[in-house]
């Protein structure tokens, strides 16, 4: 093993590598990749000497877990794919009822159809694989429900399972198998295997165990509904996740006494090579021993147990374990049950409530991922809690090298996150009745949103088509949301999820305790009028520009045909004009011509070179819009002093106003300066230049 360890390929340099590696690599990890290395290059060893070496080695690992696990005299298949066990197992059944499968084939089974029996909790597309693989029809799976009543949601219902198999036996089909959980992939809960175990000896049943509780059978102390998992006929192990090994073999402990019936199953093989699967895996179970793996087992067993004692201090937090004092896997929710306080209400959220507490926990498990990554937590969906977190380190910890800390640093988080999600759960409803409130909004119900809700500004106009009048919203609200995205404020705003149906919409994100819903629906509306109003101007300038070039060309043509009624048509002659206007200049009037977009028409420019009128039109100039100041530091959006005992918003709004005022004061006195002196200016100018100066500006 020194000698290996010396050896290991990259050795050196692993540290550096580590940096850049998505799951985290320790000696043990490098033990199972020198495993494969070491595979290739045992199988090129003389025939007779590489049987004795693999035959011991797969015995050794077979007997090595076999003891860890309590599974006494035992067999064992190593396979690459998780469900290769479960189709060996099986066909070892059907070999083991139907004894003249191997010579007849699927011709026995048209007389006695085999049924095998699944949990309605299994791993999904899993009976379906299964009956693939072997050839069997999709009638051949029967889907056991769960308990509905008694006992937990996610266990087998074994009252049904026996009336299920009974009916079968009765109908004439042969009850073949039955897959049973210790820890269902969503929620980690065990079936009653005692239970299950007697009605598979009653029937004459194979009994196969799979999940992730099966890893504390190494524990001292394990729960008797695990325990029962090793009078199983079978169970398929996954060390890989438990132990954090990487690229080795699933495997699949199981009793028969005939070992012709499980060489024609191929659980068994003869080939040398196919042996040195369990290469990797007696590397690393030499390199842990019995204290390493029994060490990374209790470690992963004590992090769901100090994560389950920290969610009990939460409110608004359900957990769903099946053992409190020993569950491996810990599933929780965000659930609002507790009466709204002041500033929301939770009013007209009995009907799709459910749809939109999945949508705030899926973002709840999101974000909880994102910024705690070491803690593996992911998103799972139970048939009957709705959307949860599952933090299962079972799978995870040894991978990502979970430590107490990072649970606890999970736990702050879930504490910061918790007030976000029960004030957008209370806000809902105060911004629908804000938006339906308006006339130029409509509220988008999308209850898989995970926020406030969304909203799509409408159009005022009434004299287009369809056609541009879907033109016009689509580029309103592309606008808007623009707009809103750029503003000082912490609201999330999106144009809605991938998958939404409904198009050209602003979807509002997670809100604070502070969130004042009334300025966002008006600040919504006002930068939406806004935005309308500038793409009327901008569609209208099309037309008024090309009606203000019509005009002119008029206008040119009139003062053309002017010119030769006033110069005559000799003037127009190239050399007779010129001799023309030597002896006789024409003094010609140039009357200036300036095209107003506003108004849409032509005007003269002789007031554009009055500085008086030109003051007078500065004066007349409407006053700029009053804006709302706020506070240094303050946001949008946000309620001064909400739930403190602060100033109020009146008070706030007027100091500011006349702080405003106050500032704006001095720019104002300069303003007149500048007029005085523009009109002293005016009075210096002397006669007879005042022509020239206007000739400049023309």
């Amino acid at each position: 093993r020194k000698i290996m360890l010396a050896d290991l390929p990259g050795k050196r340099c692993s540290k550096a590598r580590n940096q850049n590696r998505m799951q985290y690599v320790g000696e043990q990890g490098h033990m199972a990749l020198l495993g494969h290395s070491l595979a290739a290059y045992i199988s090129v060893l003389e025939r007779e000497r590489l049987r004795k070496l693999t035959t011991r080695i797969l015995s050794d690992t077979t007997l090595w877990l076999c003891r860890l696990f309590r599974y006494e005299n035992g067999s064992a298949y190593y396979h690459e794919d998780d469900r290769e066990g479960l189709v060996k197992v099986c066909r070892l059944a059907i070999n083991t009822h139907y004894e003249d499968y191997a010579t007849e084939g699927f011709t026995l089974l048209s007389s006695k159809h085999p049924v095998i029996y699944q949990s309605a909790a299994c791993r999904p597309g899993l009976g379906q694989h299964l009956c693939s693989q072997l050839g069997l029809p999709l009638s051949s799976l029967c889907i056991v429900p769960c308990n509905t009543m008694f006992g937990s949601l996610h266990r087998m219902d074994v009252a049904l399972l026996d009336k299920l198999i009974r009916d079968d036996s009765e109908s004439g089909k042969l009850p073949l198998l039955l897959i049973a959980n210790a820890g269902t992939p969503g929620a980690g809960h065990t079936d009653k295997l005692s239970r299950l175990k007697e009605l598979c000896v009653q029937y004459n049943m194979w009994l196969h165990v799979e999940g992730v509780n099966l890893a504390t059978l190494v524990l001292g102390q394990v729960s008797s509904t695990v325990t029962a998992a090793t009078k199983c006929d079978s169970m398929t192990l996954t060390p890989g996740p438990w132990l954090g090994l990487p690229a080795v073999p699933a495997v699949t402990l199981y009793r028969h006494e005939d070992p012709a019936l499980s060489l024609a199953a191929g659980l068994t093989s003869s080939q040398p090579v196919e042996k040195l699967r369990a290469l990797p895996l007696w590397l690393s179970l030499q390199y842990l021993g019995h204290d390493g793996i029994l060490q990374r087992i209790k470690h992963a067993s004590q992090l769901s147990q100090q994560l389950l004692e920290n969610l009990k201090t939460l409110a608004s937090i359900k957990t769903s374990v099946e053992d409190e004092l020993n569950s491996p896997v810990v599933v929780f929710r965000f659930s609002q049950d507790s009466a709204p306080s002041s500033g929301g209400s939770v009013e007209g959220y009995l009907e799709g409530e459910r749809d939109i507490l999945d949508a705030l926990n899926r973002w709840l498990g999101e974000q909880l991922a994102q910024q705690v990554p070491l803690s593996g937590v992911d998103v799972v969906e139970l048939e009957d809690e709705g959307t949860c977190v599952r933090f299962s380190p079972l799978m995870t910890a040894a991978a990502l090298g979970t430590q107490e800390n990072d649970v606890a640093a999970l736990v702050e988080k879930l504490g910061e996150m918790i007030p976000v999600l029960s004030c957008t759960l209370r806000f809902r409803q105060d911004f629908k009745d804000e938006v339906l409130q308006q006339a130029s909004l409509s509220y988008i119900e999308d209850q898989s949103w995970p926020g406030l809700g969304g909203v799509r500004y409408e159009a005022r106009t009434t004299d287009l088509d369809e056609d541009k009048r879907h033109h016009s919203v689509e580029k309103i609200n592309s606008d808007l949301l623009k707009k809103l995205m750029e503003l000082d404020t912490d609201l999330y705003f999106s144009d809605g999820p991938e998958f939404c149906e409904e198009k050209n919409c602003i979807f509002i994100g997670m809100a604070t305790e502070d969130l004042d819903v009334a300025e966002l629906v008006e600040t919504v509306v006002s930068i939406g009028r806004d935005i309308e109003e500038s793409g009327k101007l901008f569609e209208n300038m099309t037309e008024v520009v090309r009606r203000g070039i019509q005009e002119a060309e008029q206008q040119l043509q009139k003062a053309n045909e002017e010119k030769l009624m006033e110069e005559g048509v000799l003037r127009q002659i190239p050399l007779v004009g010129s001799v023309l206007n030597w002896f006789s200049p024409v003094q010609a009037s140039v009357k200036g011509k300036t095209f107003n977009l506003a108004e849409g028409c032509l005007d003269s420019t002789e007031p554009v070179y009055s500085i008086k009128a030109q003051m007078n039109k500065e004066a007349s100039l409407d006053s700029p819009k009053s804006i709302t100041k706020r506070f240094p530091g303050q946001k949008l959006f946000r309620r001064q002093g909400a739930g403190s005992d602060s100033v109020s918003d009146t008070s706030s709004v007027s100091q500011l106003e006349e702080s405003f005022r106050e500032t704006a004061e001095v720019p104002q006195e300069r303003h007149v300066h500048i007029v005085a002196e523009t009109a002293s200016s005016d009075q210096r100018v002397p006669e007879g230049q005042e022509t020239e100066s206007v000739d400049a500006l023309r």
